[in-house]
């Protein structure tokens, strides 16, 4: 092996693509023995999201939509991050975890922007598992808020909903959400 072959693959070892720089990505070390019970909910996650990524062509052969994204309910701390984890790991699927306050920002556009970026990155590290914490920050039924700074949530679910719709079962990304509110969210959600 010669020297530059070497310094390559030292170097592809301890570097990620540049397409994963931005963000956490990964491929999480939580699988279903790190949860106890959750047998029901495990197996409806393996249905809707494992089979999709594992096996697409079954998919497409029968003609078949798979779902692009499930919404988790609980309090905080009641292990939806844990199920998510160990869902993208079950799949070899890349994980990229964001809360929903993160995207928000003051300037004009900037959170639809935030939105599409999640989005980006999310498309050039398939298979990959969006999980979006505290969805309820984002994903607010649209006029619900007073004076709601000029439209600006509606905005940002109205993004969040065109990024969702362009999803399809040959991109390999599925979204996940989790709220304690589930009552707040958009029906359209």
């Amino acid at each position: 092996m010669n020297v530059t072959t070497q310094h390559f693959n030292t170097a592809l070892e301890t570097s990620n693509p540049s397409a994963l720089l931005e963000t956490i990505v990964e491929v999480p070390n939580i699988g279903w023995e790190d949860i106890g019970g959750l047998d029901q909910v495990k197996r409806e996650l393996q249905e809707t999201v494992q089979y999709p990524v594992e096996h697409p062509e079954m998919f497409e052969k029968f003609g078949m939509s798979p779902s692009r994204g499930v919404l988790f309910y609980g309090p905080p701390g009641c292990g939806n991050t844990l199920m998510a984890k160990a869902i993208a790991n079950e799949c070899q699927a890349n994980f990229i975890s964001i809360k929903g306050p993160e995207l928000l920002t003051m300037r004009f556009g900037e959170s639809e922007a935030n939105v599409r970026d999640v989005f980006d990155r999310a498309h050039r590290s398939a298979p990959c598992v969006i999980f979006f914490d505290e969805l309820d920050s984002i994903a607010v039924q649209r006029g619900s808020t007073i004076g709601d700074a000029g439209g600006a949530p509606a905005r940002i679910l109205n993004q969040f909903l065109t990024e969702m719709d362009g999803l399809s079962a040959k991109k390999n990304i599925f979204v996940i959400g989790a709220t304690n509110r589930p009552d707040i969210l958009d029906p359209h959600f």
